[in-house]
């Protein structure tokens, strides 16, 4: 039974990264290049819609990276000064995503684009420190 929810938590805690740095990386590579060519209405209307209905997937994802985090931490002790000091740059790179994840969720936001940039550079160095605290454990 250990096993089931060993795999169900790495599953949910990679499932919502995906979610929340993919949104992220989509919304900025993809939806504001599309919006590009509408009128500015037209184009603050489509990046408001798209930031409403990514919303709910905001707070799941997070919901789910909080749980399965907990979770981790929690289970696997025994960790050097080294993979501590890791996980505190990634954990303070988590509440940079979160914060700015919530704010371009919210309607007319000027900087979404930016701000997106920006979360999605937080959440590949995210990647790549957990890829190395999961070599060094």
């Amino acid at each position: 039974m250990a096993d089931v929810i060993f795999v169900l938590m790495r599953w949910l805690h990679i499932a919502s990264m995906a979610t929340l740095i993919g949104g992220m990386i989509f919304g900025r590579l993809v939806m504001t290049q599309a919006a590009e060519g509408l009128s500015p209405d037209s184009r603050a209307s489509l990046l408001d819609r798209a930031a409403l209905l990514y919303r709910p997937l905001v707070f799941t994802a997070m919901g789910g990276l909080l749980i399965s985090g907990c979770y981790n931490i929690l289970t696997t002790l025994g960790h050097t000064p080294v993979y501590h000091m890791l996980l505190g740059i990634k954990l303070l790179l988590v509440m940079h995503v979160f914060a700015v994840a919530i704010l371009i969720s919210r309607p007319h936001n000027p900087r979404r684009a930016r701000m997106m940039a920006g979360a999605a550079i937080s959440g590949l160095a995210i990647i790549a420190i957990s890829a190395y605290l999961r070599h060094i454990f």
